[in-house]
């Protein structure tokens, strides 16, 4: 999912060389023009989150059993690489494996483009797609336009992730509140704090996380049957419909009643954070991302619950690794891919609070991170993993920061706002002929 870390930022030459000549739905070339003694990698994910700390682990297990080659580890910002992918891929300035976005907007767009590499041989060959359950397989795989699901596999992720719901429990306990179970509920605890003087919610309004609360609310009044016409293109979504209605105008209504701080629009995700680390706000609706960071740095009391009421919760498999077409040592990156999904590397990433697809339940020894995955696959095996707001349509991400950052400057209605983020995704589908 769309994320900001705590890191720092590698630049890029981002000197573009068209590759004009990649054939269209990705690359199927699976032969190596490198030297094979140097495995270029970039991932975005912070040091001491669950991901950061499990790859790291990998990168040291990948040389030992790899005598002679090095690896060029970049640490990118998501940001810089969810702008500029495409023309990075398009150079010669692409790396050999790199974590990127999932869905259509992001994995699906550059398979479509021709820049990321077909990986469905060696998948099965590897046997990887055995390890991967089918639901979080959906966004590793991509059709002829771009939409996940499709039958060619163009990414690997080895994690899950989903929204949850981070309490402050010294200041629940504080005002004697538990946590709730519906989402008037929920309400109701919101209010307290804000008669206590507290703004409820860390919202970041600038990048993705206003979007998700947008999303949950929507998802509160929604059927799988809502989520396989907005996300798979089942059928055509109805932006003015009972969910999306809901979603907005309640977003709406928080901001209005001071849950939601009005100053949040330009609030970017890592401040958010910090506000919810420093105990500013005691509630912070976002991934299972964070985790990590929050079990290192938070000095209080804190915990999870799922959304209140709801049986769907954005969340999907992890992040992809993708090794795009123009990689010179894919074989190198098969390997490291490999490493990824060994048991042990697995356990890491489950013990340090991430939610591993292939770790032996006995093998995670902390309790809070037993919870977290528990609660990963109560959802998964309701069929409850509903994806993000932003995968539908490539550019969507900034449509629906501008729509949210509307709603909480309240310089549009929530129909107004529905109106223009219904006409891109619209417009998305007539190009792929829908």
């Amino acid at each position: 999912m769309f994320r900001t870390r705590k890191i720092g930022v590698v630049a890029a030459a981002l000197a573009v060389t068209a590759s004009l000549g990649l054939a269209a739905c990705g690359g199927d070339d699976s032969g190596d023009s490198g030297d094979g003694k140097t495995l270029r990698l970039w991932h975005y994910e912070g040091p001491n989150s669950a991901m950061g700390i499990a790859w790291a682990k990998a990168i040291e297990d990948f040389k030992a059993s790899h005598p002679g080659v090095e690896v060029v580890y970049e640490e990118k910002g998501f940001e810089q690489i969810r702008q500029n992918a495409g023309m990075i891929l398009n150079s010669n300035e692409a790396p050999d494996l790199m974590e990127y976005n999932k869905g259509n907007a992001s994995a699906g767009l550059l398979s479509k483009q021709g820049l990321l590499t077909d990986m469905t041989e060696e998948v099965t060959k590897r046997g990887w797609d055995k390890k991967i359950p089918a639901s979080i397989a959906t966004t590793s795989k991509y059709d002829q336009n771009g939409v996940m699901g499709g039958d060619k596999w163009y990414g690997v992720t080895n994690y899950g992730e989903y929204v949850m719901v981070y309490y402050n429990k010294d200041e629940f306990k504080r005002l004697n509140l538990q946590v709730p179970t519906t989402l008037a509920e929920f309400e109701t605890v919101m209010q307290k704090f804000k008669d206590d003087g507290k703004t409820p919610l860390a919202v970041g309004g600038a990048e993705y996380p206003a979007q998700q609360i947008f999303y949950q609310l929507a998802l509160s009044q929604a059927t799988n049957t809502f989520v396989d016409d907005f996300q798979l293109y089942k059928n055509k979504v109805n932006f003015q419909g009972p969910e999306m209605t809901y979603g907005a105008t309640k977003f709406a209504e928080w901001v209005s009643k001071g849950y939601i701080a009005k100053d949040s629009a330009g609030v970017k995700a890592e401040d958010m954070g910090v506000n919810f680390i420093q105990g500013k706000s005691p509630i912070l609706i976002s991934g299972s991302w964070w985790y990590g960071r929050f079990s290192d740095e938070i000095k209080y009391d804190w915990g999870t619950f799922l959304f209140p009421g709801n049986t769907l919760q954005a969340g999907s498999g992890g992040n992809l690794w993708v090794i795009p077409t123009s990689a010179k040592n894919k074989s190198l990156a098969y390997d490291f891919i490999e490493i990824t999904m060994k048991p042990e590397i697995q356990a890491l990433l489950g013990n340090s609070g991430g939610v591993p697809i292939g770790a032996d339940a006995s093998a995670i020894t902390d309790a809070k991170n037993k919870e977290l995955i528990e609660n990963f696959n109560k959802i998964n095996a309701a069929n409850g993993l509903a994806f993000y707001p932003d995968w539908p349509a490539p550019g969507y991400y900034d449509v629906l920061v501008a729509g949210m950052q509307n709603l909480i400057n309240g310089s549009k209605t929530p129909q107004a706002v529905l109106d223009e983020i219904a006409t891109p995704y619209n417009d998305n589908l007539a190009s792929i002929g829908k």
